[in-house]
């Protein structure tokens, strides 16, 4: 009689949580693909690039991959990529969410924001992440090393630095962000879509935390214990998530929205359909948006590198 299998690789209920949000999103985006959907000023829609039926067929997409991982038996490469395609496709077309939580952050929302927008952006966001989820469970049953974690890889090194990868990473994020910044200098600060007083101050604070402090702290000692310095903090452990949470979203958010941009630029540019806005160039457009695409980048990297860096380790495996 064969003994059941560790806790961390028996089959979850994941492949059936992404079939459900992909039957409940899907019948929100179906109805709205047939009757119309409400108004999302200022583009007139709450995704972009998977709009309309697209939109619908990948909620489609979604559950057949959730089908393949339920009924999976042994490690399935071709349906991990296509589920990892579903995901990178899902993110895309909730892009805007990035501003929605960068204007809710500032206390001041960026304009078209709505409720609802934003709620069926986030919708559509949580079910890539329960795919990513489902999808890193499936990988973790039949191809990890270890039986007990599911992880892979060489075993942990208590009291290592950053990897050098994480480290080249970071100062790419640190790059990214001057080189964004720079863009504007040149290009001037009138035009800039903010609203001035505590609005503008705070996103500018955050701007540089983000850019400069974050992306090095998550490669630095000082990122893992609380620096003298700090008032009443000093010397204590930092919280993963008081990196790891910010680090993440903001590189998904950047690498998501500005690659769509890219995209978009680069369409424009060949056609020769660019606008612009404003005084600003095509020019500034490519500098500025591939600034903040490579900062996501190589923030996503220096996150990963803290996340592996600071893991509990395996009781097993020492990984």
């Amino acid at each position: 009689m064969t003994s059941a299998l560790p806790s961390a690789t028996r089959r979850t209920a994941l492949p059936y949580a992404v079939g459900a949000w992909a039957a409940g999103y899907g019948a929100l985006r179906l109805a709205w693909a047939v009757t119309g959907a409400p108004e999302f000023p200022p583009l007139g829609t709450d995704l972009v690039v998977f709009t309309g039926w697209w939109a619908v067929a990948l909620c489609a997409a979604a559950g057949l991959v959730a089908a393949g991982l339920a009924t999976a038996r042994s490690w399935r490469p071709a349906l991990a990529v296509g589920g990892w395609a579903v995901c990178v496709a899902v993110v895309a077309a909730c892009a805007l969410l990035l501003l929605d939580l960068v204007g809710l952050l500032i206390l001041h929302p960026f304009a078209g924001f709505t409720v609802a927008g934003f709620a069926s952006r986030l919708g559509a966001l949580t079910g890539a992440l329960l795919l990513h989820a489902a999808l890193v469970e499936h990988r973790r049953r039949f191809r990890s090393d270890c039986r007990e974690c599911g992880r892979t890889g060489p075993v942990a090194v208590p009291g290592t630095g950053a990897p050098g990868w994480a480290r080249a990473g970071a100062w790419l994020a640190v790059a990214g962000c001057l080189v964004r910044l720079a863009a504007q200098a040149a290009a001037g600060f009138g035009e800039v879509p903010l609203a001035q007083g505590a609005s503008m101050v705070a996103f500018e604070v955050g701007f540089l935390l983000a850019g400069v402090l974050l992306p090095l702290a998550l490669v630095h000692s000082w990122g893992r214990i609380w620096p003298r310095w700090v008032p009443l903090l000093a010397g204590r452990r930092i919280p993963r998530p008081v990196l790891l949470v910010p680090a993440t979203v903001l590189s998904v958010g950047l690498v998501g929205y500005f690659g769509v941009g890219l995209a978009q630029l680069a369409v424009e540019t060949l056609t020769g359909t660019f606008n612009g806005e404003g005084h600003y160039s095509l020019a500034f457009f490519w500098v500025a948006e591939l600034g903040y695409w490579v900062w996501g980048w190589g923030l996503g990297a220096a996150a990963l590198g803290y996340h592996l860096r600071t893991r509990r380790p395996c009781s097993d495996c020492g990984r």
